[in-house]
């Protein structure tokens, strides 16, 4: 069983078309995420300069027993936004005694149906109901599949939380505490700050995997909306923003040039700029104090160079 609360959303059309005629170009981060998109994030978690995925699997290792215990019980729903291949859910799996219920919530129908074949494989005991939906959008009707009794953890990898402004970060948080429920839980992964050069290196790889990967965002807008973005005039660019503290990518003209999408004329010259994606990067204190209203910490992981954290927390 799929639930699939995502079919065409209403509204992405005008997102788009807004964000390319927009003063300063945008276009919505969630449209990385289809097929290929997920297959190519896959490949950038291998890569030798991304060191958020390893990092993270590892302070999972070293802390799982602690991490399990927040977790595990008879009547217990773990929903995961974001879930992609669920690799890192795996380790929770294998370390956990008691989970009747798992919900990978995703926006990439195909890749999420290919993982949630593979854990009803391998965890034959596990109820696994994936969900595709766009969890940045309102997602409590989502879940109507979880029963009214269960105790709702919600699993957030990744550092993906960063992709949020400080404003959309707070407007997640409320809408996510409030479909927990009081004493609800929330695991959440979050990139510290640190060197910029080690971020830039992580952003930009020496294979061109993230190049790769922000492009195809240009071929899914030629693929299934009608654009006609040449990708070869166009260019990847990961830059760190010291005063906002955050990564920011974009795709760059390489030259002027007129695009066409929804019957409309995109003019772009030489230089221009599309941003696609924020990555924040928090201290531990900062991102304690932007949680403390709607949650209260109760363990907080990192490794042993402080690159990145994972927090459990519960529902205020």
């Amino acid at each position: 069983m799929l639930q699939n609360q995502l079919v065409k959303e209403p509204g992405l059309h005008e997102e788009i078309l807004e964000g390319l005629l927009a003063e300063s170009r945008r276009l919505p981060s969630k449209l990385f995420y289809d097929e290929r998109g997920s297959k190519l994030f896959d490949l950038i978690c291998m890569l030798d300069e991304y060191y958020l995925t390893r990092t993270e699997t590892r302070i999972m290792e070293d802390n799982i027993r602690e991490i399990v215990n927040y977790i595990a019980g008879p009547k217990t729903a773990l929903i995961e936004f974001g879930s992609g291949s669920s690799t890192k859910t795996r380790l929770l799996f294998d370390n956990m005694k008691e989970l009747p219920l798992y919900v990978p919530v995703d926006i990439s129908e195909e890749h999420l149906k290919k993982s949630a074949e593979k854990l009803r494989l391998d965890y034959p005991s596990l109820e696994v109901i994936p969900v595709v939906s766009d969890y940045t959008k309102e997602f409590e009707s989502s879940f109507d599949i979880i029963p009214k009794d269960y105790h709702k953890v919600l699993y957030y990898p990744g550092s993906s939380i960063g992709n949020f402004t400080h404003r959309e970060l707070q407007h997640f948080l409320k809408r996510a505490a409030h479909f927990l429920g009081r004493g609800g839980g929330f695991l959440v992964g979050t990139d510290l700050k640190k060197d910029p050069s080690i971020l830039q290196k992580a952003y930009n790889d020496r294979e061109n995997v993230t190049a790769l990967f922000n492009l195809n965002i240009l071929e899914r807008l030629n693929r299934e909306f009608g654009a006609d973005f040449n990708i070869s005039n166009f260019e990847h660019k990961a830059v760190y923003n010291h005063i906002k503290d955050r990564i920011e990518m974009y795709l760059v003209s390489k030259l002027v040039q007129t695009v066409h999408i929804f019957g409309k004329k995109i003019y772009l010259t030489r230089g221009d700029k599309i941003l696609t994606e924020y990555s924040y990067k928090y201290d531990p204190d900062e991102f304690e104090r932007m949680t403390h209203e709607c949650f209260r910490k109760e363990s907080l992981w990192t490794d042993e160079k402080n690159y990145f954290s994972i927090w459990y927390m519960s529902a205020r």
